[in-house]
């Protein structure tokens, strides 16, 4: 499947529509997104049965600040409309399918839990 691009327009659509969906936070004058660009590709064509989407910094600032990114690239990872994995810089191949298998083995459930646990915990400290 090939990469869709995410504005602020389409993003909470695909994002709703779509179990998983790998987002890569770019800009074309970033020497590191060009070298991280085909590697995201490449995942794109191995894993069809995921959504790979791509944020255009520059054209698409106010999502960007939305997810407060600051160093580009980021790849996120959003499962069940809840990000389980964001961390900026190059992926090498390795990495990025191995990540991706991570997220595959999360227990949706098991997460949901633990952020209403987090969420209760932090209104009980207020």
């Amino acid at each position: 499947m090939s990469t869709v691009e995410l504005t602020k327009d389409n993003f909470d659509q695909i994002v709703s529509e779509n179990e998983f969906v790998l987002i890569d936070f770019w800009a074309s004058w970033c020497g590191p997104c060009r070298q991280f660009g085909p590697v995201f590709e490449a995942a794109s064509q191995r894993h069809e049965d995921l959504v790979f989407a791509k944020v255009d910094t520059e054209a698409q600032q106010e999502l960007a600040a939305a997810f407060e990114i600051r160093s580009i690239p980021t790849l996120m990872i959003v499962r069940d409309k809840v990000a389980v994995f964001a961390q900026p810089g190059a992926l090498p191949e390795a990495a990025l399918e191995d990540v991706i298998g991570q997220a595959r083995g999360l227990d949706m459930d098991e997460v949901r839990k633990s952020i209403a646990e987090a969420q209760a915990q932090a209104q009980q400290g207020q």
